[in-house]
């Protein structure tokens, strides 16, 4: 093990961000540079190495955390690249974007705080990239089949690595203009700079993997054909269908849903636009969601100088500690403070919006909203807490329902959905045509990015054995899985 007495006598210390009035005012990643490595070998040092390490059953990746833990404890980052990477293709992007599901189930966790497993995560694989250690792994040989990967995000990109790795011949399609997904165009570049996934995409590259861009599959593509072209292919187009909120005045000028704002503030730091066609520069911005992508719309409008940024969340507020029907080790839900948070705005729980205000010319102005509660397990509203809070902006963040259905993929290929909307998939991935495979949030639904690329290389374990006969891929969950809550 690490450190036999570090959990007793080191206490637990994160990354440094930086100050919010300083990194308002860019788009760099939020964190101090650097600030992890002189900390984060006696932070790996806290891991017990316990008996039945259950933050295995946290991550879904099933990553050898207190392999490396004791690696990075000892300084040989080689080493720990090696068992991090036996796992996750991609930890520079959990290690980021990952709630960190392992540290709720770290048994540390149970009366102390736990070990900053994603802190760990980012600086092993940092560490990895500054001194060489991530190269490139071509396949020895090939095996002259052909597999089709329809979307680029972490689900698609982790099927493609693998099965490029086992020597198949994979082609990506993106309908964006670049490759990455929601990793691309929904992650803001002050969560992970782009850079992170332009090198991945490079070493995928020259592993073999073929990209093709700007090209939609039921659209620009009959899936039919393409179903002919390739011996597999496999969907990971996720589930991009936003939520929507139909209350009078949706349809003003001013309200989008945060995958048409986001996006357009990602393509300014790509240099395709100079401003953004949907900027808060000056607004009273409202964010409709509570999530994550709600928080990266709040950091996105402080960027853009905002006059106000209010986040509006339908659920109670939720408490700082576990609540007893989240007992360890869950993933309980908790009153988070992320970094966008830290840089300002007002947080308001439990109301509804019931409907927008415009101007003579169509542009909205204002909300109006109450408070809700449940009663019997219904959501009732509050008589006499209507209210109207200004809002030249707003932004829904609702979350996402399915898969896209209006390019024609789904009719095409003549997939069958389950009862919740999604392409449906046996225990191998496959769907109920022959040779066509899903994973990620097209099989899934809405999820986490640490359960796309779990997806991903578990499909990809399907799609070897289908063309094969047999593989050695490893298939860390089974599509029926789901996260460790109650």
């Amino acid at each position: 093990m690490a450190d036999p007495k570090g959990f007793l006598t080191t206490g637990r210390e994160v990354a440094k961000t930086r100050p919010a009035g300083e990194r308002v005012k860019d788009w760099n990643e939020v964190y101090v540079p650097g600030s992890l490595l002189p900390i984060i070998s006696k932070q790996a040092g806290r891991c017990m190495d316990c008996g039945i390490p259950f933050c295995h059953n946290g991550c879904p990746l099933g990553n050898l955390i207190p392999e490396w833990n004791d690696y990075a404890y000892r300084e040989d980052w080689t080493a720990a690249s090696e068992r991090l990477h036996a796992t996750n293709n991609f930890p520079e992007f959990t290690g980021r974007l990952c709630p960190a599901p392992c540290e709720s189930a770290c048994v540390l966790g149970i009366n102390q705080p736990a070990v900053t497993i994603k802190n760990v995560e980012v600086s092993i694989i940092d560490k990895a990239w500054d001194s060489g250690d991530v190269t490139p792994q071509p396949p020895e040989r090939l095996s002259g089949k052909t597999v089709a990967v329809i979307g680029s995000g972490p689900a698609g990109l982790a099927a493609a690595q693998q099965l490029t790795r086992a020597g198949h011949t994979v082609a990506v399609y993106e309908r964006a203009d670049r490759i990455g997904g929601l990793l691309r165009y929904g992650i803001p570049e002050f969560k992970m700079e782009k850079s992170h996934i332009n090198r991945r995409i490079e070493q995928m590259r020259a592993e073999g993997t073929k990209f093709r861009t700007e090209v939609e599959i039921g659209k620009d593509i009959d899936a039919a054909k393409l179903r002919r072209r390739y011996d597999a292919v496999v969907i990971a187009a996720g589930a991009t269908v936003s939520r929507d909120l139909p209350v009078p005045g949706r349809e003003l000028n001013g309200v989008h849903f945060a995958m048409e704002y986001l996006p357009l503030a990602n393509k300014v730091q790509e240099g395709d636009l100079t401003v953004s066609p949907i900027s808060a520069e000056g607004k009273h911005v409202v964010v409709i969601g509570g999530g994550d992508t709600g928080a990266d719309c709040v950091g996105t409008a402080h960027r853009q100088g905002a006059a106000s940024v209010t986040q509006l969340e339908i659920m109670p507020k939720p408490g700082e500690e576990r609540n007893a029907n989240q007992p360890w080790p869950t993933f309980p839900m908790l009153y988070k403070v992320t970094s966008a948070h830290e840089e300002g705005g007002e947080r308001v729980y439990s109301v509804s919006t019931t409907h927008f205000e415009g101007d003579e010319d169509g542009n909205v102005q204002a909300l109006h909203l109450v408070e809700v509660e449940f009663k019997d397990g219904k959501l009732e509203q509050k008589p006499g807490t209507e209210r109207r809070i200004p809002a030249q902006l707003v932004t829904l963040a609702m979350g996402f329902t399915g898969t896209d259905q209006a390019n024609g993929l789904v009719q095409q290929f003549g997939l069958e959905l389950d009862e919740r909307g999604n392409v449906a998939r046996d225990a191998d991935f496959a769907t109920n045509v022959g040779g066509v495979f899903v994973a990620g949030d097209a099989g899934r639904g809405q999820s986490l990015i640490v359960w796309a690329i779990a997806e991903g290389r578990s499909a990809a374990r399907g799609v070897d054995r289908f063309l094969t006969g047999a593989s050695a891929l490893p298939a860390p969950i089974r599509p029926t899985d789901r996260s460790l809550m109650v």
